[in-house]
């Protein structure tokens, strides 16, 4: 080429740009925006300093004929783009650029983009490409016999086949599993939409569905008024179910979904969700209703039969702050107390609704957690007796602190909580299944409010021979007011029914540990002798106080080591008490892991408040109330080829009879994950379980295929010799697609349910959406492993 000829090679250089524009471009949907290079008028626009590098067997200016060749494994690099040719030729006469043979463009994303011929002019604003390709990280695939880019804003491929699935490795002329064909595929740029014509959707090869013409938003538009797929279901008590969802975009940061749900039992249902970002969180409101068409098909007697026009509205929010403070709410109105779970509204069809607001805080050193709680029980009573026996809590405080600075050479910390409550009935029971038990009171009518802080301090100090040793301090105080009615006159215990009451416990306390390593030839072992021992003086005012939030307790190996054995502030553990066990941890060179904790908690002086009283008879039955406890110990066993064994319980420390034991049995493979898991608990009549608990779970999956994969779950009560739960389902999973089709049922006795079974199924398809009827609960997998569902 001559060195005059510097116009001439500005002009060819600005095709060569033209070239990577028209691959870059001739589907924009596939290409995001990057810092390298930008697109401006069908132009490649560069970054600042960006430089276009071109390398050719022969680079050729045919000045007669106006033409620039650029010949021979022609490739250009530019603003993070590459492109390959056999041949680049510019007309400067027609002002055309063409690019022909094996053109293969990367983009900086690292998609790849296919053609045989690219002809466009040089300001981009018509084109033609031959055999078009093109293949996205995502693994989804565009191919077209040709495409046309037609007045700058308008590409139309002709005889488009799209699909996510991946080519058949074997017979790569296999169809995929699905595709979609359309004669004509038309992107318009100015409206941002794409318009399908004479579409048919194909399933192994065979056409199962066509779409005379069918619009879609652009790929590249994030958000867009429209139809979304339809949901199905199918219920006992509703019926087949067919929900329609409309999404309107409203503004940059709102939009909304509604939903009409048709029901062949009980007619149509309306569901709208608004949703709305703002720069420091979000906030969604829901609402839904319903003229029940045929009432009378649910249980008689029931909430659900009793009421025609039913509805919700629930507004959830949540902001952040800063990186350490957040706040937000999740409040729930609805016409009667089981609307949102007979019509399985998602995420608000649990058992019991908790409604709460919040705001929390988290340093390095402290946290704040302030809520406030409304307990929303859902069943078909119609009455709500249940969720009037439930605490409306406003609010609950806790707040720990952890000095930064050393105190006399070990950590001091500090606990606040404050708790303040009020409730509409008086909760209790004392008779179960026609067995008299000692009446138990989970929660008092009227208000309660506490207030607790405790500073505690602790060192530890290794001696010499490896011992450790770490010595501590606490000091607690309560402040109680409390406005609630007395028990009935049958609990035994003494109740404090004055309106105020100040309690505080002091404790001193040491803690040893040796831990012992041993080495064999195969295997290491860690064995670690504990011992506690915790003083203090007894417990003020056991039983005489309310006791709201240390009602759930169950001793074994894990809370055998801690210094307040009780789950809440409503109680403190009190007395001098020593905890003696041991650590067992062992791994072998074979792949075998052994974990184990055994011990037993001695009473030594002082009262024991696990034999105390109070109203719900928290440590009554528990393996504690006796100066000597159980035995509590758990094993782990891990094997390398999958099979895994938990063993925990508690033993009676006189007989060793087994009081409290759940054994879980699992093997876990790339073909074959299976758990058993059985539960025993001794009669505990104090604690308001008169009969021994049994209890067998089961939950499974098949992988009887590289795709295919059959699960489910059962849960027995031996005591009664039935099936509380089960449930079945297959499921089929690759690339592109899952299906899934599920049964599933439920017995409770103690819950008048609208919902006894069910059926689901569900089909989707990657990029495009699902379609499901009812809930599949199909397991997850986790690359090659089976994680199964029916938990």
């Amino acid at each position: 080429m001559a060195a005059g000829n510097r116009k001439g090679w500005l002009v060819f250089r600005g095709a060569l740009l033209s070239a990577v524009a028209a691959c870059a471009l001739i589907l924009p949907e596939v290409t995001p925006a990057f810092a390298q290079a930008t697109v401006e008028n069908g132009m490649l626009k560069p970054a600042d300093g960006s430089k276009l590098l071109l390398t050719a067997t022969q680079l050729i200016y045919d000045q007669d004929a106006k033409k620039i060749v650029a010949v021979g494994g022609v490739q250009i690099h530019y603003g993070g783009y590459k492109l390959v040719a056999k041949r680049v030729e510019y007309n400067q006469a027609t002002g055309r650029m063409t690019a022909i043979g094996d053109i293969e463009m990367i983009e900086p994303s690292g998609n790849r983009v296919y053609g045989d011929k690219v002809d466009v002019t040089d300001n981009f604003a018509n084109g033609f490409i031959e055999a078009l390709r093109i293949e996205t990280t995502d693994n989804t695939r565009l191919a077209a016999a040709s495409g046309e880019r037609v007045n700058s804003d308008e590409m139309i491929l002709n005889k488009g086949v799209y699909t996510a699935c991946e080519v058949c490795k074997e017979n790569p002329e296999k169809p995929p599993l699905w595709q979609i064909k359309a004669e004509r595929v038309i992107q318009n740029g100015k409206t941002r939409t794409i318009r399908l014509e004479q579409a048919r959707f194909e399933l192994f090869g065979a056409p199962i569905a066509f779409i005379p013409v069918l619009q879609l938003p652009d790929p590249s538009v994030k958000r867009k008024s429209g139809f979304l797929f339809p949901r199905m279901s199918a219920d006992e008590n509703l019926g087949f179910g067919l929900s329609i969802p409309y999404y309107q975009t409203l503004s940059p940061s709102m939009d909304a979904t509604m939903t009409v749900t048709g029901y062949t039992t009980q007619g149509a249902m309306i569901e709208t969700e608004f949703r709305q970002r703002f720069k420091l969180g979000e906030h969604t409101l829901r609402i839904a209703g319903i003229d029940q068409m045929r009432p009378g098909a649910f249980t008689k007697d029931t909430a659900d039969a009793e009421v025609d026009q039913r509805g919700m509205v629930q507004s959830k929010a949540d902001f952040k702050v800063n990186p350490r403070w957040s706040f937000g709410w999740d409040v729930m109105i609805q016409s009667d107390n089981n609307f949102a779970r007979t019509y399985s509204l998602d995420g608000l069809n649990d058992p019991v609704h908790t409604n709460q607001t919040y705001l929390t805080g988290l340093g390095r050193r402290n946290s704040f957690d302030l809520r406030s709680f409304y307990f929303d029980v859902q069943d078909a009573d119609p009455d709500n007796k249940e969720e009037k026996k439930q605490a409306v809590v406003y609010p609950v405080f806790d707040y720990t602190y952890y000095h930064p600075d050393s105190v006399l050479g070990g950590q001091l910390s500090l606990t606040n909580n404050i708790t303040n409550l009020s409730r509409t009935n008086t909760d209790r029971y004392g008779r179960l299944e026609g067995v008299r038990v000692n009446d138990r009171f989970p929660g008092l009518a009227g208000n309660y409010t506490r207030l607790t802080s405790e500073a505690e301090w602790k060192r530890t100090f290794i001696m010499p021979f490896g011992l450790a040793l770490t010595p501590l301090v606490a000091a607690r105080g309560d402040g109680i007011r409390n406005d609630m009615n007395d028990p009935w006159a049958s609990y035994p215990g003494d109740y404090h029914s004055g309106n105020t009451a100040t309690r505080t416990m002091l404790t001193a306390g040491l803690e040893a540990r040796y831990p012992i390593l041993m080495t064999a030839p195969n295997s290491s072992h860690v064995i670690e002798p504990i011992m506690q021992v915790f003083a203090r003086p007894d417990e003020r005012m056991a039983g005489a106080l309310p006791n709201e939030d240390a009602q759930s307790f169950v001793f074994d190996a894990s809370n055998l080591f801690a210094r307040d054995k009780f789950s809440g502030f409503d109680r403190i553990e009190g007395g001098t008490r020593a905890n003696l066990g041991v650590r067992y941890t062992g791994t072998f060179d074979s792949g075998y892991m052994l974990r184990g904790v055994f011990g037993q908690s001695f009473q030594l002086a002082g009262k024991n408040s696990f034999a105390s009283n109070d109203l719900v008879f928290a440590g009554a039955d528990s393996g504690l109330e006796t100066w000597r406890s159980d035995y509590v110990g758990a094993l782990g066993i891990e094997a390398p080829n999958g099979i895994s064994l938990a063993l925990g319980g508690r033993f009676d420390e006189k007989t060793l009879d087994i009081k409290r034991s759940d054994v879980t049995v699992g093997y876990f493979s790339d073909w074959l994950q299976s758990e058993v898991t059985y539960s025993q608990i001794a009669a505990q009549p104090l604690y308001g379980f008169p009969t021994e608990n049994n209890e067998v779970q089961t939950t499974g999956g098949i992988k009887f295929n590289t795709n295919w994969t059959v699960y489910g779950s059962t849960t027995w009560d031996v005591d009664d010799s039935v099936l509380t739960r089960r449930g079945i389902g297959i499921a089929y999973d690759d690339s592109c697609t899952v299906f899934a089709l599920a049964f599933t049922q439920t017995r409770d006795l103690a819950d008048v349910s609208a919902n006894d079974w069910q059926v689901g199924a569900r089909i989707s398809f990657r990029t495009l959406g699902d379609v499901r009827v009812g809930d599949t609960a199909e397991p997850a997998i986790v690359g090659q492993t089976l994680v199964p569902a029916f938990q």
